[in-house]
């Protein structure tokens, strides 16, 4: 089975195994190796409109925003909480079946908050060139040791590469469509 039938076949049985009115919209699920990450999106805060005009509105609209933003992080908090035993129950029973750990997150008004992730050691090998960067990352104090230096770095390099990262795994994922097709090994 390749990525995408797996990735539509977990949120087939998510969406199944989920209490109703959980979130609006298809879930998104994104799989790896170790982990199956599941993002629901929650239903925005209603907002509260403006009808000064001027300094004013700006002073409402400001106030509004930081409204907002607090409305939103008490949503999120709130369905984190009323929702754990169900979370944890529903993580354990897909853990056993799929054989990977679940990741919760919630994405509400743009803002998405991973509850839970894994976070698995990667061993590298790398010459001192690569390894100064490292350390000047540490000595800055942009990072606690070379362990976050390297993990600040990987999300500096995914956040920056979103596309070009997007295309090369749909060629990969078509690299296994091809693969998966083709003949298979000699008996």
């Amino acid at each position: 089975m390749d990525t995408d039938e797996a990735v539509t076949q977990l949120r087939g049985w998510f969406t199944g195994r989920l209490p109703e009115g959980w979130f609006e919209g298809p879930l998104t699920v994104v799989l790896d190796r170790e982990e199956i990450a599941v993002v629901g999106v929650l239903p925005e805060p209603a907002g509260r409109r403006s009808s000064g005009e001027g300094e004013e509105r700006d002073r409402e609209r400001a106030e509004s925003d930081v409204e907002r933003a607090a409305m939103i992080e008490g949503l999120i908090g709130r369905f984190r909480e009323e929702t754990r035993e169900q979370r944890i129950e529903i993580a354990s029973e897909a853990e056993r079946k799929f054989r990977r750990k679940v990741s919760w997150g919630v994405t509400c008004g743009g803002e998405t908050v991973m509850f839970t992730t894994l976070s698995v050691p990667v061993m590298t090998r790398l010459r001192q060139p690569e390894r100064q960067v490292l350390d000047t990352l540490v000595a800055a104090g942009v990072a606690r040791s070379r362990s976050d230096a390297l993990a600040w770095c990987v999300r500096l390099v995914g956040k920056h590469t979103d596309t070009w990262l997007a295309e090369l795994r749909d060629a990969l994922q078509h690299v296994d469509r091809v693969r998966a097709a083709g003949p298979r090994g000699m008996d």
